[in-house]
């Protein structure tokens, strides 16, 4: 096998494959901005880019979003890696990773990028095909090309994984690394061993689990320290996020709601909201959940119709939300309704902070004017998902969340780029889950005298689990920590929960057709595996939904 070898005598980190793949992402950026170019034309009028003909030629501009998102991706494994070498822990694993990495990343762009199963986006289709010409014709593009699609490099990377473990994941800060390994060893203590039979079940996740993640400081990892949290930021969050949802989504996205809640009221509370409710929620005294969503509506926020009608002392709240994650459980709603029927759209807006009195399973819903339907799922259980409906429910002026109406849909906007994050985050856990499986099964499983593994189109498959799940997370943690830069970074935020939500879902496709038939069955674990990770593209926003952010991005840019 060729692989393009260490040369000590470089500039910078002082390996040759470095050099080449950063040569490569000059070519590839040079092509991005032909792909926005072309795109651009396609879509303006009278020299601005015009709606209706984004709309009418979507495809092309979720195309667009595909193609940065890559280059995005590849960009985010070589700063990996360069931290990697100055570091000295640049081994044969990592370089592995980056060599199949930036090859079947370059062919895909050069041959056709999978938006879905049966979506494919191809550089004639944009009209990139003179574009194509200097990038083909690229040296380090080819040698990427030849050196880092071959059955033996993906080979050689499975059998020293197989042997090591997973390649370099330390960030480079103690700290951060100490709360990665807190959370995996809590994870793998109290969570692992059970997840399989509260999903079977499909019970709520323990209360004293929850307690344990309290004292941990699940729930307080983003909250001011004034206010009781933590204060470590949007990359600590990812940390926690991945390390718990390894060991079941569920775990992980109890933090979701806190994440919401807590952005929402440190951003736009009133002072006394905040000191009310920012150190419950970071001792995790209170559990909230989000009620946005509403029937036949989904991601179109702007037709919402839930109504909030001021009344003496109060409000008096009237309709229906859907699809609220741990709704019976939780001690207050971020509840997004309409307060102005007369102003359309996004403009008559408005946030509560809506407490509730905790359910039971035995009466999930006890409060005056607020009924709720369990809605039964495939996966993703351990909180269990509402249908709720509000009948003339009364909340008082201070519920207002900042004491300003119209401004709900400003203040949940500036929540997006973390919730975003986050939810990458989480599918990176649940993309190491499915390879941990998948790789487990395979060593031990035994067809016509040997194991899995030795077969090449089980050791291709994970293989690919382990670079994509790499170039996956590296991209979600460039993106939070753009965010605590202070930067805007709603590309960035889209693009991480776009290529992390489809790595979740082909990581546990593929686990399960290593599984064979018994991945079919319950009762292992890879079944539900699968099941929870094909939610990840839908919700947070739909991954069409992400593309068009993200395309719509780039063309104003």
């Amino acid at each position: 096998m060729s692989v393009i070898s260490p040369n000590t005598g470089l500039d910078g980190p002082g390996d040759e494959l470095l050099t080449v793949t950063a040569e490569s992402l000059r070519a590839l950026r040079v092509y991005e901005s032909a792909a926005i170019s072309s795109v651009r034309e396609r879509v303006s009028k009278d020299g601005k880019v015009d709606s209706k003909l984004v709309d009418q030629h979507q495809r092309l501009v979720h195309g667009l979003a595909w193609i940065a998102t890559y280059v995005m991706a590849l960009e985010a494994a070589q700063r990996w890696a360069e931290r990697a070498a100055r570091a000295g822990t640049f081994g044969e694993r990592e370089r592995l990773v980056l060599l199949i990495g930036f090859g079947e990343y370059l062919a895909q762009l050069l041959g056709g990028i999978p938006m879905s199963q049966s979506e494919f986006v191809r550089p004639a289709e944009l009209g990139l095909v003179q574009a194509l010409s200097p990038l083909t014709q690229n040296a380090a593009v080819a040698r990427l090309l030849s050196e880092g699609t071959t059955s033996s490099a993906r080979a050689r990377l499975v059998k020293l994984v197989a042997e090591v473990g997973v390649p370099d994941e330390s960030l480079g800060d103690d700290t951060l690394d100490l709360v990665r390994e807190q959370f995996r060893t809590f994870a793998r203590r109290r969570i692992s061993p059970h997840a399989h039979k509260w999903h079977l079940a499909d019970e709520l996740i323990p209360d004293e689990v929850v307690s344990e993640m309290a004292a941990l400081g699940v729930f307080a990892v983003c909250i001011d320290p004034k206010y009781g949290g933590l204060g470590l930021g949007k990359l600590a969050m990812c940390v926690v996020s991945e390390e718990l949802s390894r060991a079941w989504i569920a775990a992980g996205s109890l933090g979701t709601r806190t994440e919401i809640a807590g952005e929402l009221i440190a951003l736009a509370g009133t002072p006394e909201q905040k000191a009310y409710w920012l150190p419950k929620l970071a001792s995790g005294a209170v559990l909230p959940t989000a009620a946005f969503t509403e029937p036949d509506y989904g991601s179109d926020l702007a037709s919402l119709r839930t109504r909030a009608r001021r009344m003496k002392g109060g409000w008096e709240i009237k309709g229906a939300k859907t699809w609220i994650t741990h709704a019976s459980r939780s001690d207050v709603m971020t509840l997004l309704v309409r307060t102005d029927p007369d102003q359309p759209g996004y403009e008559g807006l408005s946030m509560f902070l809506v407490a509730k009195t905790r359910g039971t399973p035995q009466q999930p819903f006890s409060d005056p004017g607020l009924s709720g339907q369990e809605i039964k799922v495939l996966g993703y259980r351990g909180m269990k998902e509402y249908a709720l409906s509000f009948d003339d429910m009364h909340v008082g002026d201070d519920a207002l969340l900042g004491g300003t109406v119209g401004q709900g849909f400003k203040q949940l906007m500036q929540t997006f780029e973390g919730a975003r994050i986050q939810t990458a985050a989480r599918a990176i856990g649940v993309a190491w889950s499915a390879f941990d499986s998948g790789l487990r099964y395979a060593g031990e499983r035994k067809q016509f005298g040997r194991p899995l593994i030795e077969f090449p189109r089980v050791s291709d498959k994970i293989a690919m689990m382990i670079v994509e799940t790499v170039l996956a997370r590296e991209l979600t943690y460039d993106a939070a920590r753009t965010k605590d830069s202070g930067k805007r970074c709603d590309i960035e935020a889209g693009m991480a929960k776009l290529l992390a939500a489809r790595v979740a879902w082909s990581n546990a496709d593929a686990a399960l057709q290593i599984h064979g038939g018994n991945g079919y069955a319950l009762e292992f674990e890879i079944s539900r595996i699968l099941c929870d990770a094909r939610i990840l593209s839908v919700f947070e926003g739909a991954a069409e939904i992400q593309a068009q952010v993200i395309g719509r991005g780039l063309l104003r840019s």
